[in-house]
């Protein structure tokens, strides 16, 4: 599980830019949380805050009963993070990349190898495996750093925008590993600007506007709240709302 408390997080000299403000939410074991809002909301900056590569300025997170600002190394071992792509390395094939990230993480022997191999049947690369991932497609690249974040077997597992700019056939079956996780009981949290996905995946959303939560709740009771028939149409209300808040007052104010 992952508990997100009051984090806080400030730019510029004057700390007026406030990309993170005050954020709180849970993600439940066994279940799939998305973080939606639009661009520049914050979603990034608290994922990366969640995962430890930022440092909050105020507040925590709690991965598993371990504080990422006290113990980061515990929440590391307990969290899987697939970010961009930008870290595969062409000259290396996927097995060899499972095998280079597991051993940051202790693994070895037939531990690791064990691993990598439930990795790959479990994505379905049997076919990718062994081969280097120069001219790999956009598909292809994401499965390996899927695969890099599930390598030493994590509960909890955070995924950034996981179908951004993917073909068709590759965002299935990254929804359906996303499926999968979830219904192995571990803790999916993963950002997304597609409502239908959102739609379709999540058990919870936490709406990010301004770098304040203005709503949490499953994808029903979001529309239901604003009468809309749609994520998307419940997401646009309740995220516009926020933004003419902030308009008239001059403010962020947290409508919910």
């Amino acid at each position: 599980m992952i508990e997100i408390k009051n984090l806080k997080k400030y730019y510029g000299a004057d700390n007026s830019i406030k990309a993170v403000d005050d954020v709180s939410f849970i993600c439940p074991d066994g279940q799939i949380t998305g973080l939606l809002g639009p661009n520049g909301a914050g979603k990034t900056t608290t994922l990366r805050m969640i995962s430890g590569l930022i440092k909050p300025m105020s507040g925590t997170v709690i991965v598993d009963n371990h504080d990422v600002t006290h113990d980061p190394r515990a929440v590391r071992q307990t969290l899987g993070v697939q970010a961009d792509m930008n870290g595969v390395y062409p000259r290396l094939t996927p097995r060899e990349q499972f095998r280079y990230y597991g051993r940051f993480y202790g693994l070895k022997g037939k531990e690791l190898e064990n691993r990598i191999d439930a990795i790959i049947a479990e994505l379905n690369m049997e076919e990718i495996a062994e081969r280097r991932a120069e001219g790999f497609s956009r598909g292809q690249r994401q499965k390996i750093v899927l695969g890099r974040a599930l390598v030493h077997n994590p509960p909890n597992i955070i995924m950034d925008e996981p179908t951004n700019g993917l073909d068709v056939m590759a965002v299935r079956d990254t929804r359906q590993s996303i499926r999968a996780l979830r219904d192995q009981g571990r803790c999916v949290l993963f950002s997304t600007h597609y409502m239908d996905e959102a739609e379709r995946l999540c058990d919870n959303i936490a709406i990010i506007v301004g770098g304040k939560i203005v709503a949490f709740g499953t994808p029903a009771d979001l529309m239901a709240r604003t009468g809309k028939d749609n994520l998307e149409d419940a997401f646009v209300t309740l995220a516009g709302r926020e933004g003419l808040l902030r308009s008239e007052y001059g403010r962020t104010q947290n409508p919910v």
